[in-house]
């Protein structure tokens, strides 16, 4: 990797900025002053300090962060509008990273962000067949008979009716609450599936994404990195669904 495209990804100033900053003497490869932007680097075995601070302290090629995604921020990269889930992240390691698929803006729950797109394409991908679970808080109770329907598939308007699902009802804080469990990922997917069965969503929370389940100590907004054995878990979907 060049030196400027490393310390570029790391947010600290445009490559016409890092010209200066390298001509100034500001950055040093392991221990000594920099002498020109693209010499070539390996911030996972050289030792990168700009003004004194060590940047590759922490680097990895590949970043995995687990988010609780709150209501009215949209699962995007980039817009114009509204504030971005990646936009929540703060660290000097951000470039490039980009939502594992998407939650709708007034929806909740698991959200797994990463710049590993291998990763993210296997989670995504239909033949993979990889589970999410939604907490579903609905207008009306939820019968035997929707639940039955919800089960084997409903038409929610697309050419194809969807695919079979896991529907069964939870109590939960004296609550009864509808568990989804789907494999595919159409537009407005559940809240659909609930309008086909004459009900309405009022809150979705997504709690599971393969073997990967949400962190409930993380409130709407937290985000921290996936633990080894969290991204374990995600790499094994591709065995185990």
């Amino acid at each position: 990797m060049r030196l400027d495209k490393f310390l570029n990804d790391c947010g600290i100033g445009t490559r016409k900025q890092l010209k200066e900053y390298i001509k100034n003497g500001m950055v040093k490869v392991d221990g000594v002053t920099a002498s020109k932007p693209d010499v070539q680097i390996d911030p996972e075995k050289n030792e990168i300090l700009f003004s004194g601070e060590n940047l590759t302290e922490g680097y990895a090629k590949y970043r995995y962060y687990i988010m609780n995604k709150p209501q009215g921020v949209v699962s995007a990269t980039t817009d114009n509008h509204d504030t971005t889930v990646i936009d929540l992240i703060d660290t000097k390691f951000d470039k490039d990273l980009a939502p594992v698929g998407r939650l709708d803006k007034d929806t909740e729950g698991l959200l797994v962000i990463t710049n590993d797109g291998k990763l993210s394409h296997s989670l995504l991908s239909p033949k993979k067949h990889v589970e999410k679970e939604y907490e579903v808080h609905t207008l009306k109770p939820v019968s035997d008979d929707d639940i039955k329907k919800l089960s084997e598939g409903v038409d929610i308007g697309d050419e194809k009716p969807t695919m079979p699902a896991k529907a069964f009802i939870e109590e939960k804080d004296g609550k009864k609450l509808l568990h989804l469990i789907i494999h595919e990922g159409r537009f407005h997917q559940v809240k659909r599936m609930l309008n086909a069965v004459d009900n309405e969503v009022t809150f979705l929370r997504r709690i599971r994404m393969g073997q990967l389940s949400l962190d409930e100590s993380l409130e709407p907004g937290e985000y921290r990195e996936l633990t080894d054995e969290e991204l374990e878990q995600l790499k094994n979907n591709e065995k185990s669904f």
